[in-house]
């Protein structure tokens, strides 16, 4: 309901104000309120991406790989992952359970495309810390491979900037990879997680 009421509020400031800022700009007609409103109801329509996102719902087994220093052995553990499709088909939700750093780890995910910006984005919630993690990219030509980027504060200062790599390989198998650069040094492979749907 609060989802709903924000929304609506948006939209009714937005056809309040859009026609206003388009006067200001030179050469440009104004937008009527039904042209508005018909551009708004575009933008808020799920699209091939959200289908593509749909087609990933369902029950899945993890295998992870973390590598704690570059050239070292990876550890390596199994989980499980439920997704789903919320808001009628916009938002893809991930509920993930396994371990990290040989400790049990629960992780929420919302995975999204903007239809106005044209970029995938994500945020990203776990028990290893209090904050959300955002990231956004975009994805190949044929939308199986979703290249995202982020950054975040550490502890002992600067930040730690990240890229990851979603490949969706097939309807049952897809791999998630993580690299990190610590303050702008070198970027290294930190993670690597197949999904593989359960029977």
């Amino acid at each position: 309901m609060r989802f709903l009421s924000f929304t609506v509020t948006t939209l009714c400031v937005a056809l309040m104000v859009s026609p206003a800022l388009a006067k200001d700009k030179k050469h440009d007609k104004p937008m009527d309120k039904e042209a508005m409103m018909e551009l708004w109801k575009q933008l808020g329509t799920p699209g091939e991406p959200h289908k593509q996102f749909a087609a990933l719902a369902g029950s899945w087994t993890t295998s992870t790989k973390e590598w704690m220093e570059p050239g070292k052995p990876a550890m390596e553990s199994t989980g499980s992952a439920e997704m789903k499709m919320l808001l009628d088909g916009r938002f893809l939700y991930q509920e993930l359970n396994g371990q990290m750093m040989g400790q049990p780890f629960n992780g929420i995910g919302i995975d999204a495309y903007d239809n106005m910006t044209k970029k995938y984005m994500t945020a990203w919630m776990d028990s290893m810390g209090t904050g959300i993690f955002m990231m956004e990219g975009t994805a190949s030509p044929d939308g199986k491979t979703i290249t995202l980027r982020g950054s975040h504060p550490e502890p002992g200062g600067g930040k730690m900037s990240h890229r990851a790599i979603w490949k969706l390989i097939d309807d049952n198998t897809q791999q998630f990879d993580m690299y990190g650069a610590h303050h702008g040094q070198k970027e290294t492979k930190m993670m690597e997680i197949t999904y593989t749907r359960k029977p």
